[in-house]
Order: structure tokens, then sequence, then C-alpha cells
């Protein structure tokens, strides 16, 4: 319930102050360029990375991008660029 309560007041702000979303709901920013380019902001670590798949931690759940030919061009604390070919990208709430 208080959880429930939070989300809308987060929401009631977010509208009243005109600030985005994923600053105020701490919600990953992903920017995607075609297939080939993919821009993830707020997140809370990467889980894993190969050469066909990217997972990274959220606030809630986490963030499966699958592909080929991956490489990571940027990563900080909470950024990362990753180039290659995107095929998926999925939201898991694990």
């Amino acid at each position: 319930m208080a959880k429930n309560w939070r989300q809308q007041i987060q929401k009631w702000l977010t509208n009243k102050m005109e600030l985005p979303q994923d600053v105020m709901m701490d919600l990953p920013r992903i920017t995607m360029i075609g297939q080939i380019h993919i821009y993830i902001e707020n997140h809370r670590g990467l889980l894993s990375f190969t050469d066909r798949e990217l997972r990274l931690l959220l606030k809630n759940g986490q963030l499966l991008v699958k592909g080929q030919s991956f490489v990571i061009k940027t990563i900080l604390p909470e950024e990362i660029l990753l180039e290659g070919k995107i095929d998926e990208v999925m939201y898991l709430n694990e």
C-alpha cells in the first residue's frame, strides 16, 4: 500500500513540476539509434556482458539487450553506450 501511495505522489509531482519521469521515478532512459547504438542511463550496474547479450540491473528488475557483435564504447557508473546489431531490448521483472 505504501509503495503505491509513493508512486502516486511521484507521478503527481512529476506532472505538476514538469520534471522528466525518468528522474522523478528513478526509471532508466534508453536512447536507440536504429539497430546499431543503444545508450542507457540511470541503471544500477552491469550484471553480464558477452558479444551477444548485455544485462543491466535496474531499480526494479533488469534490462536485457540481445544481438550480435556487441562492444561497450562507454561505461560509467549509471550510463552505458553499446554498439553492435541490436535485435531485442527486454525489461525483466526479476
